[in-house]
């Protein structure tokens, strides 16, 4: 069981460095899409739909698929003044409740609600609904799916390694906590 714990950790870990890195470099297009969308408006008097709703399906996917990287990374926004002040074996309870109480339940809800939403998009092959946007914004919804279960797979591997921790059962990969 140890192992397979292991196992599944690592690979978590490896498919959320994946998804992570891959979508940090739509951060760059972004700064180059919003920077020639202002400078076309202050400029040349110019916008175009498209192009703004470019910018937040690509801001969406930055953060949907980015969430579980930005988990593994321990970047997640938390409230740091009891924490941090906390030994290691009372950080890892905090994590092992935190995940079980909400991460979880918070990743099954939102992917439980988002399917009927995510296919209903496909059947009717949702676009844009503004003149000049975007079609095809299913593809988008999809990735609520998506980055929720990169999430739960992160929080899987947090789960995991910190009950690994708990037990005294050496996690190789990661010790710190």
């Amino acid at each position: 069981m140890v192992t397979l714990a292991k196992l599944l950790i690592r690979l978590f870990d490896r498919i959320n460095e994946i998804a992570g890195r891959s979508v940090s470099w739509l951060t760059l297009l972004l700064v180059l899409l919003v920077s020639c969308d202002v400078a076309m408006r202050y400029i040349f008097n110019i916008s175009f739909v498209a192009v703004q709703e470019l910018e937040w399906h690509i801001f969406s996917i930055i953060f949907l698929i980015g969430a579980g990287y930005t988990l593994k990374q321990n970047g997640h926004v938390r409230v740091d003044l009891i924490y941090q002040r906390l030994n290691k074996r009372h950080r890892a309870w905090i994590d092992l409740l935190g995940c079980i109480f909400f991460l979880f339940p918070g990743c099954f809800l939102v992917i439980k609600t988002s399917i009927p939403f995510v296919l209903n998009s496909f059947y009717i092959h949702e676009g844009s609904p503004d003149p000049g946007g975007l079609p095809a914004r299913y593809i988008l919804k999809s990735t609520i799916i998506i980055g929720f279960l990169l999430l739960l797979f992160q929080g899987t591997a947090l789960f995991l390694r910190r009950l690994l921790f708990l037990l005294n059962i050496n996690d190789s990969d990661k010790e710190s906590v």
